[in-house]
């Protein structure tokens, strides 16, 4: 394994992350138990999970997939040999079962007490906003446009003085953000800065071959301002294994069973998918190992969260660490870029 530090810290982290969004849904707990014993052995520290989770969100398995983690620490005892994220979740018509107060003062602190009651322990390492509260163009849509109907009002520095509040009571260690644009990214940045507050040290979004939109502004900023990128979804919904492209899915793949996750199988998706595939069987490796080593190698990557609904693909996931990608790969995945960019936003 290889290791690097979250920014503005001295806190060690794996390059690859184990993300765990399919545990109490697609996975069993004895399943989420195994991945979790065998990502530990093989130098994973870094696990990140969501109150949110399991993904897609549902009101009958809602936060399950901390409860599963909670249970394998009070199992195990290995919660002082792992640095753990998890996420409060943003304001949407699928979370109204959780709140419908945003990231207000009382959200936060309950939204933090109850995840350390389910995870079993009496500090979160990592803790994000899942989301933005304000209306921009998040999951799929591509461009940003003004809504009239945007009721949100500037609460960065609120929000950052309530998270210290948190901070000094020792519930959670630091801080990062999700999904969110480099307009708010910097807002958050200036609001620490100029007064004293958390810092956000990391950001968590969406990267992979078939979505670098992060390579836009973001890509700056991270680097800059020393900003880490947490990715998720390197493998696009398991798109970039190329067993959808191949007709090898199982029947309870992921998108197979959440057809409606459809900007993963739109044609252009689809077309550079086939791509890619032939790239990585030109160069003797699987599509998988070269979609995550790419995204390991980027500048901006504090570290690589993977996902896995069986330990086979899990310990191909973690072996990417291994593959070097060589500049004549590197040449031939921008020429696909060049002529299909982004088409899972």
């Amino acid at each position: 394994m290889k290791y690097t530090t979250l920014p503005h810290t001295d806190i060690k982290v794996s390059k690859i992350c184990l993300g765990t969004m399919t545990w109490g849904n697609q996975n069993t707990q004895d399943e989420g138990f195994a991945q979790m014993d065998f990502a530990l052995d093989n130098g994973v520290n870094f696990f990140d999970t969501a109150e949110l989770y399991p993904v897609p969100a549902r009101k009958e398995t809602y936060a399950e997939t901390e409860r599963i983690i909670g249970n394998w620490f009070a199992k195990t005892g290995n919660r002082d040999k792992v640095v753990l994220g998890s996420k409060i979740a943003g304001t949407g018509d699928y979370t109204a079962h959780i709140r419908t107060n945003g990231f207000s003062k009382e959200a936060l602190n309950d939204a933090v007490n109850d995840s350390l009651k389910r995870l079993k322990t009496d500090y979160i390492d990592l803790y994000q906003l899942h989301w933005p509260e304000r209306n921009t163009n998040t999951f799929g849509v591509r461009d940003y446009k003004t809504n009239p109907k945007d009721k949100w009002e500037d609460n960065f520095n609120e929000i950052l003085h309530n998270l210290d509040e948190i901070i000094k009571s020792g519930k959670i260690r630091q801080v990062g953000i999700s999904n969110e644009k480099a307009w708010g990214t910097m807002r958050y940045l200036e609001e620490s800065k100029r007064h004293s507050l958390p810092r956000m040290i990391t950001i968590q979004n969406a990267y992979s071959l078939i979505n670098r939109v992060f390579e836009g502004d973001l890509a700056e900023v991270a680097q800059r301002e020393n900003i880490g990128l947490l990715a998720y979804s390197p493998m696009a919904f398991g798109v970039l294994s190329g067993k959808y492209v191949n007709g090898t899915a199982a029947k309870d793949a992921r998108l197979n069973a959440f057809p409606h996750f459809s900007r993963y199988n739109s044609t252009n998706a689809t077309e550079a998918t086939k791509r890619y595939l032939k790239i990585a069987e030109d160069y003797d490796m699987s599509l998988a190992q070269m979609s995550l080593a790419f995204v390991n190698e980027r500048p901006f990557i504090t570290s690589n969260i993977i996902g896995a609904t069986n330990l086979e693909q899990l310990e191909e996931n973690i072996d990417s660490i291994n593959v070097t990608l060589s500049e004549e790969i590197l040449k031939a995945i921008d020429a696909v870029h060049a002529d299909i960019p982004n088409p899972t936003p």
